[in-house]
């Protein structure tokens, strides 16, 4: 699955619309293998951008859980440890 869709269940505040929008958008991308579709295919890429992005809020919705919410900032920094542990700062170049 593409690493740029993030979890968006169980936080406080719950996900926003343009985030589960940003979501769908994403998954629209991978699956059609385009980043901007072609004028003859725009409509067709919206429509599957807002019926993905209904869906998910659909789900996100009606799903229930015991676990407490989830800290967005808390989260972020997570992802920012995991981030620099996988890609390391790389000494610079300097030319001379």
């Amino acid at each position: 699955m593409c690493r740029n869709i993030k979890n968006l269940f169980n936080f406080d505040p719950p996900a926003t619309d343009a985030e589960i929008r940003d979501a769908a958008l994403q998954f629209v991308r991978k699956v059609s293998g385009s980043t901007r579709p072609s004028k003859r295919n725009e409509a067709a890429f919206d429509r599957a951008v807002e019926t993905i992005a209904a869906a998910a809020h659909e789900l996100l919705s009606s799903m229930e859980t015991n676990q407490p919410p989830r800290d967005r900032e808390e989260e972020a920094i997570k992802a920012r440890a995991r981030s620099a542990q996988r890609f390391p700062k790389q000494p610079e170049i300097v030319f001379e």
